[in-house]
């Protein structure tokens, strides 16, 4: 069965009997999943979503975010835009439009990690799934611990804005801090960096 959510195309729920078992079927109609070149599918709450590929506005934001990004990370991380990390506690398996972590974190086969050990994800909204990355994504991120989400809104309510979350308590982030576009939001350490949300297109 199929359903369209957010826009965003989606394979029916798979019911949660058995947790551990569920959670190894929804990852493999995960990787089964026949989507087009250059769509995203995720697991978000329990529901497999096929995304259309990225705008080229979201390509440049992505491609301008990760140049001052790899100036500050230490030489032994990377920076990755197809990476899929897993939340099977949320039901959800997503892949951030950038994710910071160490690069020992990949090593062996497969092609998903644990959120928990990233140390910093990106989301850019598009038409298609801004709820999903305002509300779902924020909720899982922070209920699996990730250190640092930076949310990039362009499709804000006509005022694009840029919202980093952290410290994660109890599966909830604080706001560290919302910025306009035009603004400079900063990223604590171990970035120590402030970023220009000004060059990012708006959509």
């Amino acid at each position: 069965m199929e359903e369209t959510v957010m826009g965003v195309r989606a394979v029916g729920p798979v019911p949660a009997p058995d947790p551990e078992r569920d959670w190894d079927d929804l990852v493999r109609i995960w990787e089964e999943t026949d989507a087009p070149e250059g769509c995203k599918v995720e697991i978000i709450e329990e529901i497999v979503t096929v995304a259309p590929p990225p705008s080229k506005d979201h390509s440049t934001t992505a491609s301008l975010l990760q140049r001052p990004l790899y100036s500050v990370i230490p030489e032994d991380w990377g920076i990755y835009q197809t990476l899929g990390v897993q939340l099977p506690d949320r039901g959800g398996l997503y892949i951030p439009d950038l994710v910071v972590m160490p690069r020992a974190v990949l090593s062996g086969p497969g092609n998903r990690v644990p959120a928990a050990e990233a140390r910093l994800v990106v989301e850019i909204t598009s038409s298609a799934n801004a709820n999903h990355d305002r509300v779902s994504k924020v909720n899982g991120y922070a209920k699996a611990g990730v250190e640092l989400f930076l949310l990039l809104d362009p499709w804000h309510s006509g005022r694009p804005t840029a919202t980093l979350y952290g410290e994660p308590e109890d599966g909830t982030y604080r706001v560290l801090e919302t910025v306009e576009y035009g603004g400079k939001i900063s990223l604590p350490e171990p970035f120590g960096l402030d970023l220009d949300t000004g060059v990012f297109p708006v959509s």
